[in-house]
Formats: C-alpha cells, sequence, structure tokens
C-alpha cells in the first residue's frame, strides 16, 4: 500500500515554493543521512519543488552502503547497482537558507518506487518509532548540542591558529564575535531557536544548543545546524570539524542528546515520587536506555575516533551509570531550577557524538526507552562521584561497569540486543554492523593520530 499522500505532498510544496522565490530561491538541496552518519544531498530548481515532494527523485539504494571514505561496500542486502528510489523532499520543513544565498534545504525521505517507505530509511525509522511512543500514550521532546572545531583555511591542522584565548574565555568569544553573531543571526532567520552558543574546552571549540522540539525535527534540526555552521565559517575564513577527535591529544567534539516524555502537557521526568522527582514511567524509560547502552553505542558513537574520544575524565560518560547533574555518568539527569522542573528536567545522554545519524539516535532512543517502559524497568542507585575515581573493586560492588571501549565490541553487543536489531529491521541493522566492520577493518594498523587525521573532515 502506498504511504505517499502526493496530491497534498505537491499543493504544501507549490505554497512553501511561492515564498522562497520572493526570498530570491532558485535551487533546493534535500539532504538525507546515510548509515555511515554522511549527510548526502540532492538538487532540484525551484520550478521542480512539488514534483520532487509528490514523486521524488531518483537516487540508487547503493546509498545505503556508502562508507565514511565513500567506498560502497558490499553488503548482504546489497543489489549493487541495480534498483533505485525515490527522493521526496518535506515540504514542511523547506527554509531559506541565510549561508547560501539563492539556496533553500529540506530533509528527504526515501521510498521505493511503489510509494513505500524504504526499508532503511532511517528518517522513516525515527518517524516510526515516535508513533509507537504515541500508541502509549507519550509524547517526546529532543534536542542535540552542537560541538565544533574550527581551524583556518590556511592553517587546517591547527585550531590554535585561529582560535586564540582559553577554554570558555571570553577572550575567545570577543575574537569570534562577529562569526558567532552571523551563526545565531543565521540559525533565527531560519527558524532554530538558539538558546546558547559558547567556547567550549578544546581548542578552536564552540558549542551551540537549540530548543527541544518533536524528535524527528530535532533530528532536521541538527543537520540545519551543522550545514549553518559549514557555511558561515566558510564566509569567515574558517572551516568546521564536527569530528568525535579532531586531534588524537585533544577533547572531542560530543553530540549530547537531551530528552524528556511527556503524558499530555506533563512532563514525567518531574514531579514523581521516585528519587530526583522522577516519576515511575520516567524511571522505566531511562533505565530501558541505560540497560542497553553498550548497544546504543553502535548508533551513537559508530566510528573508530568515537572511542578516541571516550575517555575517562573528559565528561563524556564512559562507565555505564546515571545521576543527577553528574557530567561524568553516559546518563546525567538534569532537574532544572526549582520552579521551572515540570518544563525543563530532562535526561542528558553524553557519551554520543556526531559521526551518528541523528534520525538513528532517534529510533535507537525511543525504542530502547519504550522497552524499558514495556519491562517496567527500574534504575540502579544514582552515581554521586566520578565512577573514574572509584577502583575497579568499588565499581564492581556498585553495578558500574565501563562500556564498551572499541567499536568492535559495541557492534557485537549491538547485534546481540533484539530490541535495536528488531525494531531497526534485519536489512538496515545488518547494513549498519556490515558498515561499522568496514571502517574497523580500514583503520586496524592505523595510530591514533592516523584515524583523526582521515576522519577530521568527514563529518
Amino acid at each position: 500500500m502506498a504511504d505517499l499522500d502526493r496530491e497534498g505532498l505537491a499543493a504544501r510544496a507549490e505554497e512553501a515554493a511561492a515564498g522562497l522565490a520572493a526570498a530570491g530561491v532558485e535551487l533546493v538541496a534535500m539532504t538525507f543521512v546515510d548509515n555511515s552518519g554522511i549527510t548526502r544531498t540532492k538538487a532540484v530548481p525551484l520550478s521542480r519543488v512539488a514534483t520532487a515532494a509528490a514523486w521524488g527523485v531518483g537516487a540508487s539504494n547503493s546509498f545505503d552502503f556508502f562508507a565514511f571514505d565513500d567506498e560502497i561496500v558490499p553488503g548482504e542486502y546489497s543489489a549493487g547497482p541495480v534498483g533505485d528510489l525515490r527522493l521526496h523532499l518535506d515540504p514542511d520543513r523547506l527554509v531559506a537558507l541565510a549561508g547560501l544565498p539563492g539556496w533553500a534545504w529540506t530533509p528527504a525521505d526515501r521510498y521505493d518506487q511503489e510509494g513505500a517507505v524504504h526499508e532503511q530509511d532511517q528518517r522513516g525509522l525515527a518517524k516510526r518509532a515516535v508513533r509507537r511512543l504515541a500508541e502509549q500514550g507519550y509524547t517526546a521532546k529532543l534536542a542535540f548540542e552542537i560541538e565544533w572545531v574550527v581551524a583556518a583555511d590556511d592553517a587546517p591542522d591547527d585550531p590554535s591558529a585561529a582560535v586564540l584565548g582559553p577554554a570558555y574565555g571570553f577572550a575567545r568569544l570577543s575574537q569570534h564575535a562577529g562569526y558567532l553573531r552571523a551563526l545565531v543571526s543565521a540559525l533565527d532567520s531560519q527558524g532554530v531557536a538558539v538558546e546558547q552558543v559558547h567556547p567550549e574546552y578544546a581548542a578552536g571549540q564552540f558549542e551551540l544548543s537549540v530548543a527541544a522540539e518533536d524528535p524527528v525535527r530535532a533530528a532536521d534540526t541538527a543537520v540545519l545546524v551543522r550545514q549553518t555552521i559549514r557555511a558561515v565559517s566558510g564566509e569567515h575564513g574558517l572551516r568546521a570539524s564536527f569530528s568525535p577527535k579532531f586531534s588524537a591529544s585533544g577533547v572531542g567534539n560530543g553530540g549530547h542528546v537531551h530528552l524528556s516524555i511527556q503524558r499530555g502537557d506533563t512532563n514525567v521526568f518531574a514531579g514523581g515520587d521516585r528519587v530526583f522527582g522522577l516519576t515511575p514511567a520516567a524511571e522505566s524509560f531511562a533505565a530501558g536506555i541505560l540497560d542497553r547502552l553498550p548497544a546504543l553505542l553502535a548508533v551513537g558513537a559508530p566510528s573508530v575516533a568515537s572511542y578516541l574520544r571516550l575517555l575517562p575524565h573528559h565528561w563524556a560518560g564512559v562507565f555505564r551509570g546515571w545521576g543527577l547533574e553528574n557530567r561524568e555518568t553516559p546518563l546525567r539527569l538534569v532537574r532544572g531550577v526549582a520552579g521551572d522542573r515540570h518544563r525543563a528536567a530532562n535526561l542528558e545522554v553524553k557519551c554520543f557524538d556526531q559521526a551518528a545519524n541523528p534520525y538513528l539516535v532517534v529510533a535507537g532512543l525511543l525504542f530502547t526507552g519504550l522497552a524499558g517502559l514495556a519491562e517496567e524497568a527500574t534504575l540502579p542507585e544514582p552515581v554521586d562521584v566520578d565512577p573514574g575515581s572509584l577502583t575497579e573493586d568499588e565499581r564492581r560492588e556498585r553495578g558500574i561497569e565501563r562500556l564498551p571501549t572499541t567499536l568492535d565490541a559495541a557492534v557485537a553487543a549491538f547485534e546481540s540486543e533484539p530490541v535495536l536489531t528488531e525494531s531497526f529491521g534485519r536489512p538496515l541493522a545488518t547494513t549498519l554492523a556490515e558498515l561499522r566492520r568496514h571502517e574497523i577493518r580500514v583503520f586496524a594498523a592505523a595510530t591514533p593520530e592516523q584515524v583523526t587525521a582521515a576522519l577530521r573532515w568527514v563529518y
């Protein structure tokens, strides 16, 4: 059965195109994020927007098997050069790009030739996870934090040559005040609600936070924010890197996720009778994620470089546990200030990075959280210290174990976790594992310095 309302898509696209034409838009970039976390694109003239929404644009299904290095990896579900899919732009997310005059952007959904969602369409999977959550009576709000390192075009491997000043320092912000102002202005013009921006810890590093949204829209926004950062950086003679690890000796770029669920208008992460005000539903949802964090790393920390970032004492959350405002646990409960907790309370996932496909992250978190709800799972005791400061015996006594330290171990955990493999479906789950193992093979003999150099400008 076809899943497409072609007439409705075309009508909404035509309405949006009229406004874009008045803004001087001539071309529209449609993006999708592949299984390796790379944002791929095809573009159409504005005059073709209605057709691209209703009938799509042709795209090979080989994109499922594109690796980080653009190698097309043979896989169990690969048909090689045979077959075709359709990229259908989302008319409800069309927006003129402030950093690319004359261009607009929108995410695309991948359908087969019969009008059904492609079995490896990651945005479609995220939508399905949101529907599953709604069937249980809940909605979710989610936001991705974006960290990036900038370097000058003429010194791309040395961010300290372009960005002076200490971590979190006002000197660093002052040096690039015009750049950051232009960035926030561009995002505002594109409908992105920026909540804060600041210099971060690593050399040349900044961070930007946006308002929480519907999970699929939040993943869309993560793609749009990164594109905008790239474009505005280029206007200021800079390059932006979102790699999990810019340099082997430095602090990495995270891709933290903030997540809460609601029943009706009530945030269930506040106002409950469990520890720190959690409701039973919030505890079970968080416990479902915590129980499956080793497997989720293959989704949220999917690169060999990810495991160069996941180090103790780096605020990356490498020991499985949770805590109130504990930045060394991978799950950090953020309550917010007294009087605002009904709105602000959320769960932060700290062990993920931006090599991840944000739509797969959304799906993975929602499906594992739903599993926790179904199981009425409970959380262990919260961790109120840096778990890395405990001895191995102390961690063992408290049930705190190290998360996978290699991509290979994370993939093995993913393949053994039925909640993820079944909810993702065998074709997608198998392809993800095949692509991760390709990257493992490529870097089998590489040093950390070689890994970071190879991946520095990929994401």
